[in-house]
């Protein structure tokens, strides 16, 4: 589809119950290593629900940021 930007939305973190933590880190491997097979990607957008959210997000990023 030669897409540049993709959004992925942290999923089944509020009503499920899934913990943030353990979605934040599997979004962001998940999200890591699929980069390397679409190099066209420039962008990934994280959705989160909350401030909260973001945070635990921008500390997982900042974790894997090498």
């Amino acid at each position: 589809h030669r897409l540049s930007v993709v959004a992925f939305p942290s999923i089944s973190t509020g009503i499920y119950g899934y913990p943030i933590e353990q979605a934040a880190a599997v979004a962001v491997g998940s999200v890591k290593s699929a980069l390397i097979n679409f190099p066209v990607i420039q962008e990934v957008q994280f959705c989160c629900f909350s401030e909260a959210d973001l945070l635990v997000y921008k500390r997982v990023l900042g974790d894997t940021v090498a």
